[in-house]
């Protein structure tokens, strides 16, 4: 993916932008447009590797990789093994960072086969659907809300559930 026209873009805009300044906005603007450079690709980048990881997390167990080379970024793509559809798979993936409960620290991710009662999946895909969410996606936000809200702690093989409030 070559960076070029859209560093080249936003240089044109810098130069635009300083003509309404007079001559010395200008010449500043064209130093700093020269500076800025590095500056615009490293955020580029870094934007594209976002975009790259929050793809993946959509397609687990495929992937989006971002690779460099030269300077130039390039994408690799990696489909689900077995011929599995992208996206919703039905089944618990990662959360995203967004998502309540989702932690920064946590590495990988697991699979889990859900089975639900066979009047419950379509009320799931509606209300996935109603929220623009894959049922994945949707499952993963609604475990961990509930996890949050249920306070309970596990120490090795025991719970600890937390209590607040007054008793009469």
């Amino acid at each position: 993916m070559d960076l070029a026209p859209y560093v080249d873009h936003l240089r044109r805009e810098l130069a635009t932008t300083a003509r309404a300044g007079g001559d010395d906005a200008r010449a500043i603007a064209e130093r700093l447009a020269a500076a800025l450079e590095p500056a615009t690709r490293l955020a580029l980048l870094e934007a594209l590797s976002a975009a790259a990881d929050e793809i993946t997390r959509d397609l687990a167990p495929g992937s989006v990789e971002v690779r460099l080379r030269g300077r130039e970024p390039g994408f690799i793509v990696t489909p689900p093994p077995g011929g599995q559809p992208l996206g919703d798979t039905g089944e618990a993936g990662p959360a995203r960072a967004s998502d309540p409960g989702a932690r920064a620290d946590e590495g990988g991710t697991s699979r889990i086969s859900l089975r639900v009662p066979d009047h419950l999946k379509p009320r799931i895909e509606e209300a996935a659907a109603g929220e623009g969410l894959s049922v994945n996606t949707w499952l993963v936000r609604a475990v961990s809300a509930a996890l949050e809200r249920d306070g309970s702690r596990h120490r090795g093989s025991q719970t600890v559930r937390s209590h607040t409030g007054w008793v009469r």
